[in-house]
């Protein structure tokens, strides 16, 4: 399951008592500065589950507690907003002072609160930053750029915690930069049968998140697929493809607010 805001009563009580076998939460219980402890995340572990800590390694929200230092900071670390997140900035992620001031700490923390793993969201960076704004650079060397930061993400957090895992979320295709594949120990992928709401995910890009996946599946990493659908017909056929495909599935809302139920 994965849940990123709406906790009840700021706690995860209600998801300690489903049969869920991995859970991905927020850092925070209010995706601010109060931060999940340690007694939590092992109630939850206790319950059974494999929790992994999320948050973003492209980008950062204007809510974040970091946020001021990150648009402070000399290296000019903010870069274009996300039209599709108000508040939301792309990050020069390949510079130093990233590292420093955002990703360290984070992983820090998710370790010391006892998380099994990171979900790392916005991979995807390398292909909104607008150009414009990083002279110099091409695609193909900020993907390669992103690919270095999840190594050494992995690197850092292995070297504390061998068995810590490490799951991107969607950018399937880095699995083509050296190092990446043996850095992940699975992936997270959104939208692969049902776009944000209930919407078939038929475009092109579709097919080629899927065939970009199965690859990652076939070569013995974990898929933690999600889809947005609420039409019992639609969640059906979610759940459907991923016993099919033999990826793990999570059928949801967008605001990733609630407990949905488990596909059967």
């Amino acid at each position: 399951m994965y849940q990123l805001q709406g906790y009840r009563d700021g706690r995860l009580d209600a998801l300690a008592a489903t049969p869920f076998r991995t859970a991905v939460v927020d850092l925070a219980r209010d995706a601010g500065a109060s931060y999940f402890r340690a007694d939590e995340i092992g109630r939850l572990k206790a319950s059974g589950k494999r929790m992994l800590a999320y948050f973003e390694i492209g980008s950062i929200e204007s809510f974040r507690p970091d946020f001021d230092a990150v648009r402070a900071d000399g290296a000019r670390l903010l870069l274009n907003e996300w039209p599709s997140w108000p508040g939301e900035h792309f990050v020069r992620y390949w510079e130093p002072r990233w590292w420093d001031l955002a990703v360290r700490p984070r992983l820090d923390r998710a370790l010391a609160a006892g998380f099994d793993g990171v979900y790392l969201d916005t991979p995807l960076a390398y292909e909104e930053i607008d150009l414009a704004l990083v002279p110099g650079f091409d695609r193909t060397g900020l993907a390669a750029r992103m690919a270095d930061l999840i190594v050494r993400i992995s690197a850092h957090v292995k070297r504390s915690k061998p068995s810590f895992v490490v799951y991107p979320q969607n950018s399937p295709e880095l699995r083509e930069y050296p190092g990446y594949l043996d850095a992940i120990d699975g992936i997270g992928m959104e939208e692969l049968f049902f776009r944000a709401t209930d919407e078939r995910c038929d475009a092109d890009f579709c097919a080629a998140n899927l065939a970009a996946t199965r690859k990652l599946r076939d070569a013995g990493k974990t898929v933690l697929a999600v889809d947005y659908a609420t039409r019992p017909e639609n969640v059906a056929e979610a759940c459907r493809r991923y016993r099919e495909e033999g990826f793990e599935g999570y059928v949801t809302v967008r605001a990733l607010d609630t407990i949905a139920a488990p596909c059967p």
